[in-house]
């Protein structure tokens, strides 16, 4: 007579989120976001440092060297993508984490405009990689049922990194001048220099099985691995594609326009009174409640086992906060005008969602080609966003529109364009990803 088989105990929750692949994508992801902030944090400073004071307010869409990170993204995010789907989802986390650490390094010796602006689009390629590979890695690495919870602990940890940004931009000062360094350009020397000490943790990291199978099994796919153009020859493939990239669009609107110009147009034009409203810490509010957001959002998508639900809510919560930052937020005081940042950043707290939804989206053979681009193309829209707020509102000789109404203008854009791809979007919560693209 056989022995009965023994049911098999389900594996902890806390086990999976606690695999190796979870804790070094979030702290990759900390320091990530740490460096992509950095520059708003320490913009200020820097630019008067460098006698570039006259950058700060009336500068032209070409000289923003925030767009010029953004490129590097949107360029960046394309190489990565493939090099993903090529080499593996290891090669690109921490070939990224590489590159961006020694830009940052180097944007601390910076004496120009060009050098600033050179080593922010380098330091752009560089960020461009990891929150992409990271997904596509931890998607591959943990049960369909619970990869949500794990990026969205990776989320989580990762954006409390522009808090810490926010706060050292503040108190960095004493720590440069025990070495004889502005604070601005010790920011930079840190961020490097916790990429670099991250690259340390590689070591118990494996590839994905799934990226393993699909390279032992190429011939599997009429699509070859990480074939970027590949998103763009079938229909169905570029609808799918074009859907992830516009639900995004939202984020770095918020980011990029609303928050980076808080202190220097909207708070001035709201007549914010008390404190003068900092761009440092109006940044990190807007990540601390990010932070919460993304949290809340991964967690939300798991126990109501839907992505869409979950990110509608939140597009829906941060456009009624946007309306209230560019029409409603007069004569109010400097730490409400923080308090309903967080709220903006709280809404936007679906980003690690979004970027899970691109990967479950696509086959092993191209998913982290869309996880990777597809965040740096809606981060890269903040060029063509900047270039159009610079022309709604005009110079300060001929103004066009007001400050409010010209972000209304761009808002409409960006939510409308979210919602409208979100309304035929695929529900992927549980959908298998052992699979490849083929024709």
């Amino acid at each position: 007579m056989s022995t009965p088989a023994l049911p098999v105990e389900p594996r902890p929750l806390w086990k999976d989120l606690l695999h190796p692949a979870v804790i070094v994508g979030a702290l990759g992801y900390f320091v990530d976001i740490y460096d992509l902030t950095l520059f708003m944090t320490v913009r200020e400073k820097s630019l008067n440092g460098l006698g570039l004071g006259h950058l700060i307010t009336g500068a032209p869409w070409y000289q923003d060297l925030l767009s010029w990170q953004m490129l590097g993204m949107l360029l960046g995010g394309i190489f990565f993508g493939v090099l993903g789907d090529r080499m593996g989802r290891l090669t690109t986390l921490f070939g990224s984490i590489l590159l961006y650490s020694v830009a940052n390094i180097a944007n601390g010796l910076v004496d120009s405009f060009e050098a600033y602006a050179f080593w922010r689009f380098v330091a752009g390629l560089g960020l461009a990689g990891e929150l992409g590979g990271c997904i596509a890695l931890v998607s591959e690495s943990l049960s369909k049922e619970r990869r949500g919870y794990g990026t969205a602990v990776v989320a989580t940890v990762g954006v409390f990194g522009a808090v810490v940004a926010g706060y050292m931009a503040d108190h960095v000062d004493a720590i440069g001048a025990l070495v004889g360094a502005e604070g601005w350009r010790m920011s930079y020397f840190i961020g490097g220099g916790l990429g670099l000490l991250l690259l340390l943790l590689r070591v118990g990291v494996h590839e994905s099985g799934m990226f393993h199978h699909a390279k032992e099994h190429g011939a599997e796919g009429d699509v070859k691995r990480g074939d970027f153009l590949a998103l763009f020859t079938s229909r169905d493939r570029f609808i799918r594609y074009a859907r992830c990239v516009l639900i995004g669009l939202p984020t770095w609107y918020m980011i990029g326009i609303l928050v980076q110009r808080a202190s220097t147009v909207f708070a001035p034009a709201a007549g914010i009174t008390g404190e003068p409203v900092k761009t440092n810490w109006a940044v990190a509010a807007f990540y601390l409640g990010l932070t919460f957001g993304d949290l809340a959002s991964g967690v939300g998508s798991q126990l109501l086992r839907s992505r869409r639900k979950v990110v509608a809510g939140f597009l829906a919560f941060s456009l009624a906060c946007v309306a209230l930052y560019l029409f409603g937020a007069d004569g109010w005081t400097s730490a409400a005008y923080y308090r309903l940042i967080f709220l903006m950043g709280l809404g936007m707290g679906y980003w690690a969602l979004f970027v899970t939804i691109a990967a479950e989206q696509f086959g092993t053979n191209l998913r982290a080609t869309v996880a990777t681009t597809v965040p740096n193309f809606a981060r890269g829209s903040l060029v063509l966003l900047t270039f159009g707020f610079t022309q709604l509102t005009g110079t300060k000789a001929a103004p066009f529109l007001a400050p409010s109404l010209a972000g209304a203008v761009l808002g409409v854009v960006c939510f409308g364009a979210a919602f409208y791809a979100l309304w035929g979007m695929e529900e992927t919560f549980g959908k298998d990803l052992d699979y490849q693209e083929r024709k």
